[in-house]
């Protein structure tokens, strides 16, 4: 369960990098476009270059709830293989199993779906899950184990309760919300995924160190 200092903690960081971390966050930033504290408001020299690689860098990270090593290990895999390396490093978190299971609109939030999984109510093509971090392959049937079903949090889910703070349903999930289903038919692509990042700027974050 979050708490309140975690939820205040989310919507500081959202205001700080500009990017809405929780639905709460949003709701801030609508409000307060600015970043937090005093001077929020005014108006600040412009930030060095690797001050705006760096923000990128945590946008990515904070929005995927991982810790700097799971980025940096992603993103040694992802220069490892043919293609783009931003493009490869988000398809790579796209297809984390937390990351799908609030795609899906089975949970509110990163930290909300974690807990879910973490908390072995979710199953992917019958087998008991509890690492958000595995990766899902395309074909995989990702679902809520049936002994939990009947519980509030995935009830909200299954009514849509979750679908006004949530983006829409991307293509390469299928999604049966009133089942507690959904498939990963296909790898991501980086222009699919509603997440808020200039990637070649957190490529050359990594390549600079």
């Amino acid at each position: 369960m979050v708490t309140k200092s975690q939820d205040r903690r989310k919507v500081r960081l959202s205001r700080a990098l500009g990017v809405a971390l929780t639905p709460k966050a949003a709701r801030y930033l609508e409000k307060r476009p600015y970043a937090p504290g005093e001077h929020g408001r005014t108006k600040r020299k412009a930030d060095s270059d690797y001050a705006v690689r760096l923000r990128e860098k945590q946008r990515l990270r904070e929005q995927y709830g991982i810790r700097e090593k799971q980025l940096v290990i992603q993103f040694n895999e992802a220069r490892r293989k043919d293609g783009l390396t931003g493009e490869n490093l988000v398809e790579q978190l796209e297809m984390r199993l937390d990351a799908l299971v609030v795609r899906a609109g089975f949970a509110r939030t990163t930290a909300q779906a974690r807990q879910l999984v973490v908390h072995r109510h979710i199953l992917v093509d019958g087998q008991l899950v509890d690492r958000p971090s595995f990766r899902v392959k395309p074909g995989q049937l990702i679902h809520v184990k049936p002994k939990s079903e009947g519980l509030e949090p995935f009830q909200v889910a299954a009514a849509g309760g979750h679908a006004e703070v949530l983006p829409p349903v991307p293509g390469y999930l299928e999604v049966e919300l009133d089942k507690l289903e959904a498939r990963l038919v296909r790898r991501p692509k980086r222009a699919e995924v509603p997440v808020t990042c200039d990637v070649q700027l957190v490529v050359e974050y990594y390549a600079a160190r």
